[in-house]
């Protein structure tokens, strides 16, 4: 792109940023003041129930609670991080994509664990058993809640949990138009999955040696959640059931730190809010982030994340976009045996492409229609 159309660009840019984006921040900003007071009580009442559910939702110096996943202006997740896994071995033997085993270490007795009864016969920890016994507990502190309310008519109702069938996760519906996940988890720190051993490729001169060290100390998460990697009509295994998910939202915010790099992240997730929020949801705010880490990969010095380099940036992680949905298929960034886009049906992904492309064209022909979009 010429020097003259990235100049076009920038000011359109800031202005969407300044009116669009910060608008969008500061709504999810007060929406989650509220929904953690909420979240914050339900947890508490898990807690008695269960004490080795103990909550740790808290927020860090800067006021970002740690776990917290914002999927869109009105979805949000929370990792719950439990006690640690204690005698279990992590199993990362790559036979089933994007999820890990945790393996009850030889000689111990399942009697010994702490979670006992989550351990398969086989001496695996179950993240399908430990995701139906929070859930249990969960739905019982949502019915606590609503009993304490008093019943009015016409009262909007502060919390609901609405099961999902399919995945066996229950999700809060919160004042009645936020729907909040809440995910079992424990946290890896100091270790690196075999999985994502080829990260980072050799011929990438991205990022510094300082921060891949960073990256791999920080390690990853093990969800207890439905692995959503799966082919359309797949049929999950009772072992794949069994297995944790990866998670590795920490280590990918270290590598979006610095430059314009999460300027141009908090423009694309408004873009998509406002124009490609379609049906089955084939556009996520976690396929952007991967995205513009691969543009990174692509653009791996500093200066090409220069404020004024950010209408290219941009604009190259929408055409990156566009050519994964028309070829079917979006690499997850560290697990390369992921497809992101694999639980989508063929013409879900083609609809998004025009989509995208439509969006994508008028942005380059004409920088002041995103005061419009």
């Amino acid at each position: 792109m010429s020097v003259e159309h990235q100049t076009r660009l920038l000011y359109p840019l800031n202005k969407f940023y300044q009116e669009k984006v910060m608008t969008r921040n500061a709504k999810i900003r007060k929406a989650l003041a509220d929904i953690m007071k909420v979240i914050t009580t339900i947890l508490k009442e898990v807690e008695i129930q269960e004490p080795r559910y103990i909550s740790s939702l808290v927020q860090n110096e800067n006021g970002i609670y740690e776990g917290l996943n914002v999927v869109s202006s009105t979805e949000f997740e929370i990792t719950l991080f439990l006690n640690q896994m204690g005698v279990f071995n992590f199993v990362d033997d790559g036979s089933i994509p994007g999820c890990a085993v945790l393996k009850l270490s030889d000689g111990r007795k399942r009697s010994m664990s702490l979670w006992v009864e989550f351990i398969t016969a086989s001496g695996y920890l179950s993240s399908r058993k430990m995701r139906s016994k929070f859930q249990t507990l969960l739905i019982r502190a949502v019915e606590k809640s609503q009993q304490q309310q008093p019943n009015q008519p016409n009262q909007q109702s502060v919390v609901k949990a609405i099961q999902e069938n399919s995945s066996g996760e229950v999700k809060l519906q919160i004042f009645e138009k936020y729907f909040v996940t809440l995910i079992p988890a424990f946290k890896c720190s100091g270790i690196w999955p075999r999985s994502a051993a080829q990260w980072p490729m050799p011929h990438i001169h991205w990022p510094h040696n300082e921060v891949v060290a960073a990256v791999k100390n920080e390690g990853f998460s093990m969800l207890s959640r439905e692995n959503p990697h799966f082919y359309v009509g797949k049929q999950n295994a009772s072992s794949e059931n069994d297995a944790w998910l990866l998670c590795f939202n920490d280590a990918e915010n270290i590598l979006l730190s610095g430059g314009c790099r999460k300027t141009c992240l908090s423009i694309l997730k408004t873009l998509r809010d406002r124009n490609l929020d379609l049906r089955d949801e084939p556009i996520k705010n976690y396929h952007l982030k991967t995205l513009v880490l691969f543009e990174c990969e692509k653009h791996p010095r500093e200066m090409d994340w220069d404020i004024g380099c950010l209408g290219d940036r941009i604009i190259g992680v929408l055409l990156q976009l566009l050519s994964c949905l028309q070829c079917r298929k979006c690499p997850h960034f560290f697990l390369p045996s992921v497809d992101l886009f694999a639980a989508y049906s063929s013409q879900t992904l083609d609809s998004a492409a025009r989509a995208v492309w439509a969006l994508t064209r008028q942005i380059i022909t004409n920088p002041h229609s995103l005061q419009q979009l």
